[in-house]
């Protein structure tokens, strides 16, 4: 059973986040003061980096004041809601640098940059959405090299197809037809991930 601190700091995180719901930026400042200490720990832990634990937290106090309405006082304690979007947050930050790892080519200079643009990452989230490391890793890795390629153009650098024709340096309609079968073969390959391991 929960000690009488306990108790008092998720009644006062609760009462804080009703307040949020409903706008209150005062409310919203302190319970900054009050979690981020605890939540920048979890993120800095995970990702082991300073500026990525910063950026993650960012990103979830933005969601908490947008979505502050939904948190359910019956189904968790506030401060386990807060910790499970941040982990989450940094899992999905983890299993993106995985998979830009092993899609980008070797190291070469006049190979073009692979690194995905921040605002480029929905069609990417989308795919491994609840893929885990390991799944992801497999999955890509039985793509063929010339796949893996184009599909990390598609979705990292948001290229046409006729840009990647171009990039490639192949037909358009070969290209067509590689990223559609790439992208299939891994949502193909994440879902049957998924579904065994939820079993």
């Amino acid at each position: 059973m929960p000690g009488p601190v306990t108790s008092d700091r998720s009644a006062q995180l609760s009462a804080l986040l009703a307040r949020i719901a409903l706008g209150d930026q005062a409310a919203f400042g302190e319970f900054y003061a009050v979690t981020s200490p605890h939540l920048y720990g979890v993120a800095l832990r995970i990702l082991r980096s300073f500026a990525a634990a910063e950026e993650i937290l960012q990103e979830a106090y933005v969601n908490i004041w947008h979505h502050a309405g939904a948190y359910e006082v019956a189904k968790s304690q506030p401060l386990t809601w807060l910790t499970s979007i941040v982990r989450n947050r940094c899992l999905d930050t983890l299993r993106r640098r995985e998979l830009v790892a092993l899609i980008a080519p070797p190291d070469d200079d006049d190979a073009p940059s692979y690194e995905p643009p921040p605002d480029a990452m929905t069609a990417a989230e989308m795919l491994l959405a609840g893929a885990d490391a390991q799944s992801a890793r497999d999955c890509v890795e039985a793509l063929d090299a010339g796949t893996r390629q184009a599909v990390a153009l598609a979705l990292y650098q948001g290229l046409t197809h006729a840009e990647l024709a171009a990039q490639l340096r192949e037909p358009l309609g070969t290209v067509k037809s590689k990223v559609r079968r790439g992208l299939a073969k891994l949502k193909h390959c994440l879902d049957h991930a998924s579904c065994t391991r939820n079993r």
